[in-house]
């Protein structure tokens, strides 16, 4: 039994998703990569693994199913056996870690994959009351590792799978998916995922697109340093034009940084962004006033600053 979820991509869930657990499948062959150690391969700076990890930063716990590496954030880590007996044989192997009722199963090559289609799906699956909520890609094929199952219909399938053949190394993932009534939520960008050495190009090609290239950039960063804040990177970009113009151009990088300096002193969240982001602004406005306006370019031969005698 199987339906459509109407769900428009990228339209963020109404209300706190359902509690969940995340299993990651990692520890495929890449053998149309030549082997290469695929969630490794960066894009936009990033780990594939990396990204994927981010997308689920709030399952109550993730579960890796490959061999250990460092991650960007702590992961309980597991392996099918034997290594190599293929995804139904992982994922039963990460589900045994897991205890909430609803498990998130994802594989590591997800670059444009994101916490809000996680809400989607799961909303999805709470919605529609289905076994399991899946993405469907460009061409509507259903992508079973990019999906929200619930957890006991799982263990139930993969009791019986195992029973029916002697264990579960081998078998496709169809054989799981196709005894679940499955609801399928369109979203052709966060269900692309990078099998080939020309789809690792194409994710790293729209990372820049000039639509996408701020955002991306910034949960790089943020990821690299360790930082979950959210801000409103309007604010900040409107604070570093307002110094540029109203006091010199380099200016604009010092004063962010001092924004978010003065920030972490304080209470630290994104309140506290915006109350340093406004003062600072206003400082800004203050000096282009008694400037008549004009910048005070250093090292450009623009005007000079306003004399303080």
């Amino acid at each position: 039994m199987t339906d459509t979820a109407p769900a428009a991509p990228g339209t963020p869930a109404p209300g706190a998703p359902a509690p969940y657990d995340a299993v990651v499948l990692a520890g495929g062959a890449a053998r149309r990569l030549g082997g290469a150690d695929k969630p490794g391969l960066r894009v936009g700076g990033r780990a594939l693994l990396d990204r994927v990890l981010a997308a689920c930063a709030d399952a109550g716990t993730t579960v890796v199913v490959a061999a250990p590496r460092p991650t960007a954030r702590p992961v309980r880590w597991t392996r099918e056996e034997p290594p190599g007996g293929g995804p139904v044989a992982a994922l039963e192997a990460g589900l045994r870690l897991t205890t909430a009722g609803h498990t998130v199963v994802l594989s590591a090559d997800l670059p444009f994959l994101g916490q809000t289609t996680l809400r989607r799906l799961l909303t999805a699956l709470e919605d529609t009351g289905a076994d399991g909520a899946l993405l469907t890609d460009a061409d509507g094929r259903d992508q079973p590792l990019v999906a929200a199952y619930r957890t006991p219909a799982l263990r139930r399938e993969l009791t019986a799978l195992a029973a029916a053949h002697g264990g579960l190394g081998g078998l496709p993932l169809r054989r799981l998916t196709g005894a679940l009534r499955l609801t399928r939520v369109p979203d052709p960008l966060a269900s692309f995922d990078c099998d080939t050495w020309d789809d690792i190009a194409t994710a790293r090609a729209r990372i820049r697109e000039h639509g996408s290239v701020l955002d991306e950039w910034i949960s790089a960063v943020k990821d690299e340093l360790g930082i979950e804040l959210d801000v409103d990177t309007g604010v900040l970009l409107d604070l570093a034009r307002d110094a540029a113009h109203g006091v010199a151009r380099p200016a604009a990088p010092l004063t962010t940084f001092l924004v978010g300096y003065a920030a972490a002193q304080g209470k630290g969240g994104p309140e506290a962004v915006a109350e340093a982001a406004r003062k600072a602004a206003a400082l800004a406005l203050r000096w282009e006033e008694e400037n008549g306006g004009g910048s005070t370019d250093a090292g450009s031969g623009g005007p000079s600053a306003p004399d303080a005698g």
